[in-house]
């Protein structure tokens, strides 16, 4: 595939950002005959940056399978959202990205060309994307994800503390009444204008027990696709391996005589 590490000024965060964008091959693109290309934004977790994906996975040998496009942001420690004392990372994802990587890039502008997925902070915000703005993703997917944020000041996760937590959200009573709470945000859509769903956590992981309660809850009012890998816990072999069984999964045209 072709790899772009692609740097541009962002208005919303008022900083360089950057990118890695993986597109097909001119061989792929010329057996298509030109048009927009699916896209998948990718997402990282909280103590990486956009280059964990193409560091610690296979995503480029996996993506070159498909005719897609692969877009993978730098978010910091952000957990995807307006910070309430920080930077305005959620109209950043949901907004500003989407329409900087179609104006330079061959993307798909239209809901049933767009997907999203992410592991663990990244997986919350894919949810929170797919959930809040589900018009414009035809599938989402969240791997061993905090799929039960507002239980975070009670249950504490692993690498992040109150204060960080406070600079966040605003608190516990703002995370629990606001666009962050999954579960609210679950509650007011109704299915037939949702996403597809794809949640998947190892039972050794600290945050399965959130997996298991939020599929519990939602499961069948979304339809969610539900894997579990025993003995698996929070680790890029987990990751790995579902980012492949997900391409899989999503409506994506296979391209030939790819090995």
């Amino acid at each position: 595939m072709v790899w772009s590490d692609f740097h541009f000024f962002s208005q919303t965060l008022q900083i360089q950002t950057a990118a890695y964008v993986l597109l097909p091959e001119y061989e792929t693109l010329r057996q298509l005959g030109g048009g927009p290309l699916p896209t998948l934004y990718l997402l990282h977790g909280l103590s990486d940056d956009h280059t964990g994906w193409m560091r610690d996975t296979r995503i480029e040998k996996y993506a070159s399978k498909y005719a897609l496009a692969v877009v993978m942001p730098a978010v910091n420690r952000s957990f995807y959202t307006d910070m309430a004392h920080g930077a305005k990372y959620w109209t950043f994802i949901s907004e500003e990205l989407p329409r900087v990587m179609e104006s330079y890039f061959p993307l798909c502008t239209t809901r049933e060309g767009r997907f999203v997925a992410g592991l663990s902070m990244g997986g919350f915000g894919a949810m929170k994307l797919g959930l809040l703005k589900p018009e414009n993703y035809a599938a989402i997917a969240a791997f061993s994800a905090p799929l039960m944020m507002q239980e975070v000041y009670q249950f504490p996760a692993a690498g992040i503390d109150r204060q960080e937590l406070d600079n966040l959200f605003g608190g516990e009573a703002a995370l629990r009444a606001g666009e962050n709470n999954l579960c609210q945000a679950a509650e007011a859509l109704t299915p037939a204008g949702a996403p597809r769903m794809y949640v998947s956590c190892g039972t050794e992981d600290f945050l399965f027990e959130a997996n298991q309660a939020f599929v519990t809850r939602y499961g069948r009012k979304f339809d969610i696709h539900y894997e579990t890998e025993e003995g698996a816990a929070h680790t890029w072999h987990f990751w790995d391996r579902q980012i492949e069984k997900v391409l899989a999964w999503m409506p994506l045209k296979k391209v030939e005589n790819v090995w």
